[in-house]
């Protein structure tokens, strides 16, 4: 029944973040917003993502109150998209509050997935987030036919996904959340892996902001780069299936090889824009760059430090805030003809930032 209800949360939470991801950025080019303002938009939420943590450092603890509120938090920020979305600062301030309730749910849980589903079942479990989010992907791209489609699919899923959150805690170690550790949680003792997460993300800012934009530019249909969506996370999905005796290899390794191979994804997509059979062979890449990617740094994350959730907290804020926010902004400023090029330099860092002896190069 955990991974039931598990596997429902990822499916609807994901299938939430397509919708962000795939079309918002879309709709608001279709109001007119321009790339800065719409690079803006989405920088905020995941600025919002790396500030939160600090908090939570000294000042707050992360219980079941703090975690509820934040689910209805972002149940009210989907419901005021209705009111926001035609004005650039009230949906900016919007988008920011949706990030710091964001950047507390899928770490609270994610804990408790690899805790009790251990490195086997996770993986499957977490697949069902990739099925969710190709499902809205495909569907949506199919019925946008204004902006307020979007926002009625983001509220539905939305709340979907807080009831499975809120069925989860049942499964939920009350005390575990307080617990004081032994080792206390610090950036430095492995500072180039904290550098290497900020700076792979970075270079996902022009792909999750302005890919759809970006093919539809260069003469791919709207249709076609949801099926480019869809495509990508497909492959996504038959890895995550069957990653489970990778995951057993070196991890650090095995991260490295998600990098390399992501910068000669971003490379791709910068010399042959409109290659739609390379655009495809690129986003079968995806798998790799995120799917294997993300698994291996949850686990290798699980191994280093003691206080797992607080770790869990800051690697989406490192990498899915700091390095979303200026990943956003940059993209937003560098918008054009060399946008992947950059991505792929950025790429480039990542993975040069990993070949440093403070990290541990083990089995785990």
């Amino acid at each position: 029944m955990l991974f039931f209800k598990l596997s429902a949360f990822y499916f609807f939470y994901f299938a939430a973040v397509g919708v962000y991801v795939i079309f918002l950025p879309k709709v608001l080019h279709d109001l007119d917003y321009s790339a800065l303002q719409i690079g803006i938009v989405f920088a905020l939420a995941p600025l919002m993502r790396f500030a939160t943590p600090f908090l939570f450092l000294k000042h707050i603890k992360l219980n079941q109150f703090v975690f509820k509120t934040a689910l209805f938090l972002s149940i009210f920020c989907s419901i005021s998209f209705y009111l926001t979305i035609e004005s650039f600062y009230l949906f900016m301030v919007n988008n920011a509050i949706l990030g710091a309730s964001l950047s507390l749910i899928l770490p609270y849980l994610e804990v408790n997935a690899v805790k009790i589903l251990g490195k086997d079942r996770y993986g499957k479990s977490r697949l069902f987030g990739s099925i969710g989010f190709t499902v809205i992907s495909l569907l949506l791209g199919q019925f946008l036919t204004n902006p307020y489609v979007a926002i009625h699919y983001y509220l539905a899923v939305n709340i979907l996904t807080v009831i499975f959150a809120l069925l989860l805690l049942k499964y939920d170690d009350v005390n575990h959340d307080e617990s004081i550790t032994d080792e206390p949680f610090s950036f430095f003792k492995y500072w180039p892996f904290w550098v290497s997460l900020f700076f792979m993300q970075l270079s996902f800012g022009g792909f999750y902001n302005f890919f759809t934009i970006y093919e539809t530019e260069h003469g791919i249909s709207l249709q076609m780069t949801s099926y480019l969506w869809s495509f990508g996370v497909l492959c996504e999905i038959i890895l995550l299936y069957f990653q489970a005796p990778l995951l057993k290899r070196n991890l650090l390794n095995i991260i490295k090889f998600s990098i390399a191979i992501t910068i000669i994804r971003w490379f791709l997509l910068f010399a042959y824009p409109d290659n739609l059979a390379l655009t495809f062979f690129t986003q079968s890449i995806h798998a790799f760059s995120f799917g294997l990617y993300h698994s291996a740094v949850i686990i290798y994350l699980y191994s280093l430090y003691s206080n797992k959730k607080l770790a869990q907290q800051f690697m989406y804020g490192v990498a899915y805030g700091l390095g979303g926010f200026l990943g956003a902004l940059i993209a937003g400023w560098l918008y054009g003809e060399y946008l992947f090029l950059y991505s792929s330099i950025f790429s480039a860092f990542a993975l040069i930032f990993l070949f440093n002896k403070r990290l541990p190069n083990k089995d785990i």
